[in-house]
């Protein structure tokens, strides 16, 4: 059972720690949101490691003979879904640059905690790459492949929790930048920055 969870953690961490678009979006999410709303879409980002990772060790090498055939289609659809997600905010960050000019307060729109832990969910879970990489390292350790199946279950709530934890540094990384980046010029900086870096990283999906 040990050896089951220090599996989980460290393939949780594996996947967690690589900053891309989506840790990018929780940052900023955060900065902008607070704390709170940072925490739900962290806790979204984690699920669906664990969810993928629960999976893995069920379906074993299944997974990967049936993720191939659509491997591109989701790829596209990430890139659609990043592409997006850039546009949204840099046009946000430009609306309420010019807004906050004509009023002495104006605060940007806010997501609602469930928003974002659903959105984060689903935009983690559009990469098939995560299931791919726990179903491989389920397929290449004998002690997982002949794993109980509470030890399975072991593995994938390690992995959650390692995810979280991570994911939760981010958020918690997001809401000390965001006291210090509340001004009008500040909020309007964070938004094109992170549009253009989640843009980037979309497009990276490509090659």
């Amino acid at each position: 059972m040990s050896a089951a969870l220090v599996a989980g953690l460290l393939a949780g961490y594996g996947i967690a720690i690589p900053v891309g678009a989506v840790a990018t979006y929780l940052v900023v999410l955060t900065a902008r949101s607070g704390l709170k709303i940072g925490a739900y879409a962290a806790l979204g980002v984690a699920t669906a490691d664990g969810l993928y990772a629960l999976v893995a060790v069920l379906g074993g090498g299944r997974l990967i003979r049936v993720i191939e055939p659509i491997a591109v289609p989701l790829r596209w659809t990430s890139v659609v879904v990043l592409l997006a997600l850039a546009v949204h905010i840099g046009l946000s960050g430009i609306r309420n640059f010019r807004d906050s000019a004509k009023a002495e307060v104006t605060q940007p729109g806010t997501i609602g905690p469930v928003k974002a832990y659903v959105s984060l969910l689903g935009i983690t879970l559009l990469n098939p790459t995560t299931v791919v990489y726990f179903a491989a390292l389920v397929l290449g350790s004998e002690d997982m492949a002949a794993a109980s199946g509470a030890e399975h279950v072991v593995f994938a709530a390690a992995a959650f929790a390692a995810s979280a934890s991570w994911q939760l540094f981010l958020a918690g990384g997001g809401a000390v930048l965001g006291k210090a980046l509340t001004g009008r010029r500040g909020r309007l900086v964070t938004a094109l920055a992170s549009s253009a870096l989640i843009t980037v990283l979309g497009l990276r999906l490509l090659w």
